[in-house]
């Protein structure tokens, strides 16, 4: 028997974060991984998925852009098999360097499927080892699909993101079942590659957890693109076939057929906790089937072990976890660490133009009788973003009306992902938007837009 300080169940962003910090600070480490170092995110998820959408992008550019540059160029042909395998060296560099890093803080890496016993106890295989602390579930998460209807993810047809991901090249037509994050990018994707893309929501919009002008812009965006966005339906039927798939939807009391070579399921994740002694170690779960946990700690209801990431509950997001990774690293160290505000975190979709928010979107204000005040900054009033061609979108801040405080952020246009972190920064600090304005931003610069929305949400707007 090996015994630890610290054993880790599972090697993703929030697993292997809380090994190098568990390590950092003096504790003997261990983390349990029965395939690569990263997880789904490094390795079939966040990391590749922004490849493809990169590559995606510069297709779009050449394509539509190019000429209104001054570059001449001919018939723009694209290959998914090479922007596949280019993602897939993106994936392997960002794996090796977490097995880098395992190395560099002295963690230990058993490679295998580990089971939780009582008593702070891990088994893989036959080896069992003991963790003098604690043991942190960080499990993840998988993609699921619809048995019900006959969607079970057969691998050829009826596809998950996993396996997207592998196509050597693009379908002639797609049906993307779920507008979360991953369909939206996905079909950004297939639809720069000359998939004729149909997404499929059945919430009445499309990205249903962003605030709605957001969604109401992508959407917009899309269908000008050329992708078909159906929200607000359900799929009754299914057709599934060895050359494609055939969808019978319901939206507004009507049904409408839709065949595609192959269906995408992108509908939610199911979270790993099956198999793996969680009930026998005094593990509980939820009613939606997370690992139970003390929000204040994420100890679950066994003594000793703790639970982060997606297995831990909503929002299934990588840098979430990670966070969550930090805080419970530091907490069996016996430190105080920063409380995690899960109203902070922020959300991002990594497509054309790109949509980003944190904190409460304008209906969740409503909801809450908030007494608010809405700034907005257009992109097409920004001099860099008609400089760069992408004057889609605008920057949208919420502010409490009295006391300036920033309720939320909404980013829809280029390089939002990036542009959102000074107003997670702001709210995390308590800023107001007074002290955004007061901050001096460079020109000329996206983020100009950040300091007028914030100004426009006191009435002194500048440029429009």
């Amino acid at each position: 028997m090996a015994t630890f300080d610290v054993i880790i169940l599972g090697g993703g962003p929030a697993g292997y974060v809380a090994a190098i910090r568990s390590a950092q600070l003096g504790l003997a480490t261990a983390v349990v991984e029965k395939d690569k170092l990263g997880g789904v995110c490094v390795n079939i998820g966040c990391i590749p998925t922004k490849a493809l959408l990169h590559s995606a992008r510069v297709a779009g550019v050449i394509a539509h852009e190019a000429k209104d540059l001054g570059i001449e160029v001919g018939a723009v042909k694209t290959d998914y098999g090479v922007a596949m395998k280019r993602s897939r060296k993106v994936s392997e560099q960002n794996s090796k360097g977490v097995e880098f890093l395992m190395k560099k803080h002295k963690v230990t890496v058993i490679k295998g499927a580990g089971t939780l016993l009582a008593g702070r106890k891990v088994k893989v295989g036959a080896d069992v080892h003991e963790a003098k602390k604690a043991v942190i579930i960080a499990t993840g998460s998988r993609v699921k699909g619809i048995p019900a209807l006959g969607l079970e993810i057969n691998k050829t047809t009826v596809i998950s993101s996993d396996e997207a991901l592998f196509l050597e090249k693009a379908p002639a037509s797609i049906a993307v079942i779920g507008a979360g994050a991953v369909g939206c990018e996905f079909a950004d994707i297939f639809n720069s590659f000359g998939s004729k893309v149909t997404l499929i929501e059945a919430l009445p919009r499309i990205l249903p957890i962003e605030d709605a002008e957001c969604s109401d812009t992508l959407a917009k965006s899309y269908k000008k693109r050329g992708i078909d966005v159906v929200a607000g339906a359900k799929v009754v039927k299914a057709e599934v076939k060895a050359d494609g798939v055939t969808l019978t939807l319901e939206a507004g009391g009507k049904q409408q057929a839709v065949t595609a070579e192959k269906v995408l399921m992108a509908a939610g994740r199911a979270v790993n906790t099956e198999g793996m002694g969680f009930k026998e170690a005094g593990v509980e779960l939820t009613d939606r089937g997370f690992v139970k946990v003390n929000l204040a700690t994420l100890e679950t209801t066994a003594k000793g072990v703790y639970c982060i990431g997606d297995v831990a509950g909503p929002p299934m997001l990588a840098h979430k976890g990670s966070r969550e990774g930090t805080f419970v690293a530091e907490l069996i160290a016996g430190h105080t660490p920063h409380p995690i505000r899960y109203d902070n975190i922020p959300s991002v979709t990594y497509c054309h133009p790109e949509v980003a928010s944190v904190g409460l979107s304008e209906e969740a204000c409503k909801e809450k009788k908030l007494d608010y005040q809405v700034g907005r900054f257009p992109f097409s009033a920004n001099g860099r973003a008609r400089a760069s061609n992408e004057t889609e979108g605008f920057v949208k801040i919420i502010r409490d009306k009295k006391y300036g405080e920033i309720l939320g952020a909404h980013i829809v246009g280029g390089h939002a992902s990036e542009m959102i972190h000074e107003l997670a920064v702001a709210r995390e600090n308590e800023y107001t938007v007074e002290e955004i304005d007061l901050a001096v931003h460079a020109h000329p610069t996206l983020s100009e837009a950040v300091a007028e929305a914030a100004l426009d949400s006191m009435g002194r707007v500048m440029h429009i």
